[in-house]
């Protein structure tokens, strides 16, 4: 294929790709809706709209030659024409075959030029083969269905999954005033962003502009302060032109006219410098009139732009009632979720942003707060439970995402008790905590109420990224919990990227900055305000005693000797959130401003406790800071001593010991371990790993489930009924992936059940360094 060929069928594929993602689009919401429509009319016209898309979907991949994606539209066009004919219904396996074979499309798609879309062709082949059982198995009556042993549509019904329910705003939304049509042109977003960095680079003319006027007011005070000179000495002025007035020897004569020729310049450059200042005030006045002009096109230009990158909030959700769907269906729980607000605009960025925040959240919810239908029963609830998203917009530039549930709420004490064993609290401060404070410390890195590690939770980041998404972004997420009735996460976010604003410090000699967002208040500490608390330095503020560290500290700046604190005080910003606050104490704090933020690129793309650098309105550099790493390097700071391990003592490698019954599974997990650190050893089976256990100590079992003479679960249930190994963590690495098998694993004990078919050594390593 020739060069011309090839940037030809690029720019087709580009095409494509937009129009793909349409279709796959409308061809899964329709499948969700097909599940929760009770209406046989409604259905047929589901039906005829995914029909049309996979249609038009196969006739565009034939059109750039995406033979694989246009044999899977073939397909699911034929399983679409037996429910049109209505031979059949949709059953829950035929609905997740085909959202599976949506999700190859999608990745199919992306393939090079070059290439059919091919991808991975045992797998595609298995996907076009299931789609035609389903087209065979939807061309048979229900009673021929009966005669060769597969399910009818009642037995489907019946296995039917509960329904996901596409949720309608509880009021109206407001109807936009007809203006006719529009012409409207795709545009790439990488074009529309780079436009937006171009104007955003605009607000560096707007600064200057002010630091102008800053300097010709600056000039301008320095007239004033000559002309009141010159008032000082100007009486003795005149009086030597009276003495030079008066006639006297030649001598004298000469002198005074020498005088006169003195002072004659005077008045000159009184004239002149008077000349000079009218002028300095004239052009004071126009910078003026310049800056407001300039500073208005600018802001003007940077609002229009960022318009352009605003999406309505559906543009994510869309994927997140199949998400809940495949959850409920996994974990056998039911519920359905709800979206309110979906209309309104949020810049892109934003949005892309916290997609997966919100995901965490919804994983979150489904995971820990929802219980099954049996529990919810119990309890006198519908066995359905209900989650609710809610977008709404607060201000003029603030919106607030709203996730709620009615599941099973918030157990702090586990919370609490999870805190205290990672060693972020001491069971002193614990017990001093209010609910909303204990209800916080979920947001922690590692903070997990879950028994177990999985795949899906158990390791306590999720959480944590929301809070780190949302605090990036200018944002604040909150929590608020019943027990027995629900949770409510609320997150406030800017609608645009708003102008960075950032308060400029001094400390240790360097100019920083902080994000004026992430301050909580600036004030002065004074030597009365300070106080030592368990070897910590600390002051008072709202009432409770907060960790008191110096920047420079923190930053691992060169010492730079300290004035003793004045009477009055050092200056201090008070960084965090209710659950986690610091005082930085510094320098100076200088000003706040509007400030250009220019982003670190590579090798510095990631440096701690930076966030980016920043161009000041005088042209100076400055370094913004990462406030969320502040904090976790301000813990470390200010422990001046080292707080005691809870239970027995800690060591920098613990022994582990490995059962598994295939020498090449066992190798690979010895290999990962000892590379992490740790000493390893191994058995062969489930009865060989007890019997070490028994006779030699180790810090933790990693253990296959499917072994000869002693299975894994038998294998964990006979250390917990053993005193000596009963504290014993173990970990469960297997092929089993199924619920059930999840859930035995908890009952027998485990504390990681980690899936080989999605084996991540990074998963592994992780749960072993949280377990030891």
């Amino acid at each position: 294929m020739s060069t011309k060929e090839d940037n030809f069928l690029l720019q087709l594929r580009a095409t494509f790709k937009v129009e793909a993602e349409e279709h796959l689009q409308t061809i899964a919401d329709g499948l969700l809706e097909l599940e929760s429509t009770p209406s046989a009319q409604a259905k047929g016209q589901i039906v005829e709209t995914v029909f049309r898309a996979a249609h038009s979907l196969k006739g565009a991949a034939r059109a750039v030659g995406f033979t694989e994606i246009e044999l899977l539209c073939q397909s699911m066009e034929d399983v679409f024409a037996s429910w049109k004919r209505q031979e059949s219904l949709p059953s829950p396996d035929a609905v997740d075959t085909l959202h599976r074979v949506l999700d190859a499309i999608a990745s199919a798609q992306a393939a090079p030029v070059g290439s059919d879309g091919a991808g991975d062709q045992p797998a595609l082949s298995s996907l076009r083969q299931a789609l035609r059982q389903l087209g065979i198995d939807s061309s048979l009556s229900p009673r021929e269905s009966a005669a060769t042993g597969l399910s009818s549509s009642a037995d489907d019904a019946a296995m039917a999954p509960p329904a996901i329910e596409v949720a309608k705003p509880a009021l109206p939304l407001p109807v936009a005033p007809e203006i006719g049509p529009q012409e409207t042109v795709r545009v790439a977003v990488s074009k529309l962003e780079a436009r937006l960095l171009e104007a955003e680079e605009m607000l560096m003319a707007k600064l200057t502009v002010g630091q102008r006027v800053t300097d010709l007011r600056e000039l301008s005070g320095r007239f004033d302060t000559w002309r009141n000179a010159w008032g000082e000495v100007e009486p003795e002025a005149r009086q030597l032109r009276l003495l030079s007035d008066q006639p006297g020897s030649p001598t004298q004569r000469h002198s005074s006219e020498g005088l006169a020729q003195v002072l004659d310049f005077f008045d000159w450059s009184m004239d002149y410098v008077k000349t000079m200042e009218s002028e300095a005030v004239a052009l004071e006045r126009t910078a003026q009139h310049d800056r407001f002009a300039i500073g208005k096109l600018v802001d003007d230009l940077l609002e229009d732009s960022k318009q352009l990158l605003m999406l309505p909030f559906a543009s994510i959700s869309a994927s997140f009632q199949r998400l809940v769907r495949d959850l409920c269906r996994d974990q056998g729980k039911e519920a359905e979720l709800k979206i309110y607000g979906e209309n309104i605009e949020i810049d892109k960025r934003i949005l892309e942003e916290m997609k997966d925040p919100l995901i965490h959240l919804l994983r979150n919810s489904l995971d820990h707060g929802i219980e099954t239908a049996a529990e919810r029963r119990q309890r006198g609830k519908p066995s359905r439970a209900t989650i609710e998203l809610a977008v709404s917009q607060i201000s003029g530039n603030k919106v607030r995402l709203m996730l709620s549930d009615n599941g099973a709420g918030i157990d702090t004490g586990k919370v609490k008790a999870s805190a205290i064993k990672l060693g972020l609290i001491s069971p002193e401060e614990a017990e001093q905590l209010s609910e909303p404070e204990s209800q916080a410390l979920i947001f922690r890195s590692e903070v997990s109420t879950s028994p177990i590690i999985t795949q899906l939770s158990g390791r306590g980041l999720g959480l944590a990224i929301v809070r780190e998404k949302t605090n990036k972004l200018g944002g604040e997420v909150t929590v608020d919990s019943q027990a027995g009735l629900g949770t409510v996460f609320r997150i406030e976010l800017p609608a645009t990227r708003a102008t960075f604003r950032g308060i400029l410090v001094k400390a240790a000699g360097r100019l920083l900055v902080l994000p004026t967002a992430q301050v909580e208040r600036a004030a002065r500490a004074t030597p009365d305000d300070t106080r030592t608390v368990e070897g910590r330095e600390t002051i008072t503020f709202d009432g409770r005693a907060v960790s008191l560290v110096r920047l420079a500290d923190v930053l691992e700046l060169p010492y730079v000797e300290r004035k003793d604190m004045s009477p009055s005080g050092i200056p201090v910003l008070i960084l965090g959130s209710v659950d986690q606050r610091v005082a930085f104490a510094v320098d100076e704090v200088l000003d706040e401003q509007e400030i250009l933020v220019k982003p670190l690129l590579k090798p510095l793309s990631r440096v701690r406790n930076v966030a980016a650098a920043a161009v000041l309105s005088n042209g100076k550099i400055a370094t913004i800071l990462n406030v969320d790493d502040l904090l976790k390097s301000a813990r470390k700071v200010a422990r001046t001593a080292p707080r005691p391990a809870t239970g027995t003592k800690a060591v920098e490698a613990g022994m582990v010991l490995i059962a598994e019954d295939s020498i090449t599974s066992r190798m690979l997990l010895k290999s990962i371990l000892e590379s992490a650190g740790y000493d390893v050893k191994t058995a062969v089976d489930g009865m060989d790993a007890f019997t070490l256990l028994r006779a030699e100590k180790f810090d933790l079992l990693v253990s296959d489930v499917e072994m000869p003479r002693l299975n894994g679960f038998d294998l964990t249930a006979k250390i917990r009924a053993d005193k000596r190994l009963a504290e014993l963590p173990v970990v469960l690495v297997t092929a089993l992936e199924t619920r059930e098998d999840r859930e035995r694993g908890i009952d027998a004990g485990a504390n990681a059940y980690i899936v080989k078919s999605s084996f991540d050594q990074s998963n592994l390593i992780e749960a072993v360094r949280r377990l030891i």
